[in-house]
């Protein structure tokens, strides 16, 4: 029986090998997708992306944390969260999006296999099933989007019921009193909040001197003083040294000599590629030690005709731009002279308590570039819209260029904060100036007025600064505010 022969084999369904299989569909290609998981979606849809952040807005209402004091009464919703209480949105949201996804490939008459999927040679791939014979499929380009599962140190337990990695917190037992969090990365950042949202004794320890250390060390900065006052305990230069199981609990040692004793331990140390049952070396490809595989600028591996996008392909790990990397190594491979490149301007979403977001440059990123910098403020508490929805901490940083006032980079932290960064992220796409923000018209009361008071902030400090007038910039902002002046919300 012949091969069957496609213009492109997809490996992986998550938001790369989805979006990469519909966009070569969509010009007409002839696409198979294989998937080794009995549903479709990857991690984003079943372990990570959509379950986390749905499992922090269910903490969010279960817990009444947003109207704590907002309207002068306990507004807190049950005194028992249950682990059925928990999950159930989860769940929903789980199943919605893999019929959404199903949905999609079909429209796209994409050809999905379920199987594990492994090279024989440069254009063939054989695809493994339980209690079924293998079959071999071939094509001109293949991607591989496999995705990544959780790092599982050595140093912990994993066969112990009460010893987690991101992956399998999904199917928590009980709700536990103490939890110990490893890794103040974003996935151990975002659980720690959510879980000391309800009321759970967190401990977070991380082995660097700060959280999240590409993100604007004021935002870090904050985060941290947040999670504090929510009750997380943040160890910094801490690591594992051992764990120690008894029915009455986990003692982990830390490398300090120190103990902590939890009903539950979550370890976020990291993620690496799922490249093992590929049998790379058929075709002359390697990983490295965390499974990641290197590609150029166009996504292709050191084999032309195989390209590789999304968390297989290491740093940022994002679905947002897992999803962009695929579809520009579509258009590359066939071609379709459509979309050339991944903008350089990513977004990156931090889904804590509160949530943090950014795009474009850092202050630090710019200083050790020795580029020249301006940073504005505008902080939530004096914004109409903040005080409204009752949010104490929270700010917008925007930093521009001092000659010109072309924004540089946006940063936020707060209510919304990964939705309200992409009014920023369009005008760092577009090449915009503080002109932008001065001269648009935002409704009141909201947080987008924010942009206009950090814009202000940023042109008063340059006028200081520099010894020169604001009238350039100032399209009359009638708030009464003295050109020069830094203007708060």
């Amino acid at each position: 029986m012949p091969t069957p022969h496609y213009d492109l084999i997809v490996i992986g369904s998550g938001p790369a090998g989805e979006k990469g299989a519909a966009q070569a569909a969509y010009f007409g290609k002839r696409v198979a997708l294989i998937e080794c998981e009995p549903v479709l979606g990857g991690a984003a849809a079943n372990t990570g992306t959509l379950p986390s952040k749905t499992l922090r807005e269910t903490a969010l209402y279960l817990s009444g944390f947003r109207q704590r004091g907002l309207f002068g009464v306990n507004m807190t919703f049950k005194e028992s969260v249950t682990t059925r209480d928990f999950l159930f949105r989860e769940r929903v949201v789980r199943e919605t999006e893999h019929q959404r996804i199903n949905a999609n490939l079909k429209r796209h008459k994409v050809d999905v296999r379920q199987g594990l999927a492994s090279f024989v040679d440069a254009h063939t791939v054989k695809i493994e099933r339980s209690h079924q014979p293998a079959e071999l499929l071939a094509a001109d380009y293949i991607l591989l989007a496999t995705g990544s599962r959780p790092f599982r140190p050595d140093v912990f337990p994993f066969d112990d019921p009460r010893v987690y990695d991101s992956d399998t917190i999904l199917n928590l037992h009980n709700i536990p009193k103490e939890m110990l969090v490893v890794g103040g990365g974003v996935i151990g950042c975002e659980y720690a909040c959510m879980f000391a949202s309800l009321g759970i004794c967190v401990t977070m320890l991380e082995g660097r001197d700060r959280l999240l250390t590409f993100l604007d060390p004021e935002v870090a900065q904050l985060l941290t003083r947040s999670m504090i006052e929510m009750g997380v305990d943040v160890r910094f230069k801490e690591t594992v040294a051992g764990v120690r199981a008894a029915p009455e609990g986990l003692t982990s040692t830390l490398a300090s000599g120190a103990t902590v004793t939890s009903d539950t331990i979550l370890v976020a140390a990291g993620r690496s590629g799922n490249t093992d049952p590929l049998n790379l070396p058929a075709v002359g490809l390697a990983a490295n030690k965390r499974g990641v595989i290197e590609v150029n600028g166009h996504y292709q591996t050191a084999v032309p005709h195989i390209y590789a996008a999304g968390d297989v392909i290491g740093f940022p790990a994002l679905a947002a731009t897992s999803m962009e990397q695929a579809r520009v190594a579509m258009v590359h491979a066939f071609q379709l002279k459509y979309k050339t490149m991944v903008t350089p301007f990513l977004p990156y979403g931090i889904y804590t308590i509160p949530e943090c977001s950014m795009a474009g440059e850092t202050e630090e990123s710019l200083t050790k570039q020795s580029i020249p910098f301006i940073a504005g403020v505008a902080h939530y508490e004096t914004n109409a819209r903040g005080q409204i929805i009752g949010v104490r901490n929270g700010f917008l940083k925007l930093i521009f260029a001092p000659d010109t006032m072309k924004l540089l980079g946006v940063h936020v932290i707060g209510e919304q904060a990964t939705e309200l960064v992409h009014t920023g992220l369009i005008a760092l796409q577009t090449g915009a100036t503080a002109n932008l923000f001065i001269e648009t018209c935002f409704n009141y009361p909201t947080l987008g007025e924010l942009y206009k008071y950090a814009t202000y902030d940023a042109l008063g400090r340059r006028a200081k600064l520099v010894g020169e007038s604001l009238a350039p910039f100032d399209k009359s902002a009638g708030d009464g505010s003295e050109a020069g002046e830094p203007i708060s919300g």
